[in-house]
């Protein structure tokens, strides 16, 4: 991963309430938000070296700045999310026309299903994951699967704290896995399970998941994270992983955190 696509927060508020992380009356303080975004970026630029590419933020728009829901990139195409509340549908076409105009050709999914990017489809070189139910519709991955020739695994979430995959699952570079079982239904376990052995699972705390601990970002041996994971901080560096945490409680407020404010580009 060399590059990210992110949007600057600068209309960055809770104007509406579509998870039970957002409440009208829990309001940001804008120039904290702006601070730690900015804090964020001086990571993935400075620290690691990642290339970002940023969006022009745009009034009205209050979550274009969690741009892992802008669609998800294989190459050079772009599948551009269907929002399932119409308070982001509005992102919608300006998502398209970032990715047009960046010459990536553009995939819509041309049927009544929903589809949230890279907050609902996950994964490791020889399989993905295909988070459904709260945001996603079932009915996308095998479409998906088809086009681009991946196996992908549907897992329900059945806690609506953690509304998109990538608030409880996050897949590492070198096979392992951070996540929350208990937002999964028991079918949706025993598939992990299965698919990755016990000593490559961490079973994030909830303590910890509700910090959004797996809303991370997994560069090589880096990992970006949310700060006060001290449990999870510690099962990466056993494995040889550097933890970056940085402080992003005011994204939190919004039900976001590292993961939900960048979208891989490659």
């Amino acid at each position: 991963m060399s590059r990210l696509l992110v949007c600057p927060p600068d209309y960055f508020g809770i104007e509406y309430e579509i998870n039970p992380w957002m409440q009208l009356s829990n309001r940001v303080d804008h120039e904290r938000a702006v601070r730690q975004w900015h804090a964020l970026m001086r990571v993935f630029e400075h620290d690691l070296g990642i290339a970002l590419e940023r969006m022009t933020p745009i009034p009205g728009l209050p979550d274009l700045v969690f741009t892992a829901n802008a669609g998800i990139v294989v190459g050079r195409t772009a599948v551009v999310s269907r929002f399932r509340y119409p308070e982001r549908q509005g992102e919608e076409a300006h998502f398209a026309q970032w990715f047009r105009s960046h010459d990536y050709d553009v995939m819509r999914i041309d049927t009544d299903l929903c589809f949230e990017g890279a907050g609902d489809l996950l994964g490791f070189s020889d399989c993905w994951f295909g988070g459904y139910h709260p945001r996603s519709d079932i009915g996308v991955f095998p479409l998906l699967s088809e086009r681009f020739h991946r196996e992908i695994i549907p897992l329900e979430l059945v806690d609506n704290r953690f509304y998109h995959l990538d608030t409880c699952f996050c897949p590492l570079s070198g096979g392992e896995l951070l996540y929350f079982p208990a937002a999964f239904d028991a079918y949706g376990r025993q598939v992990i399970a299965d698919r990755i052995p016990t000593a490559h699972r961490m079973a994030v705390p909830e303590k910890e998941a509700v910090k959004f601990a797996c809303n991370a970002v997994c560069i090589g041996k880096h990992v970006v994270l949310p700060a006060g994971c001290v449990a999870t901080q510690t099962w990466l560096l056993a494995r040889g992983y550097e933890p970056h945490p940085v402080q992003l409680d005011e994204f939190m407020k919004s039900g976001g955190s590292a993961k939900c404010l960048t979208l891989a580009l490659d």
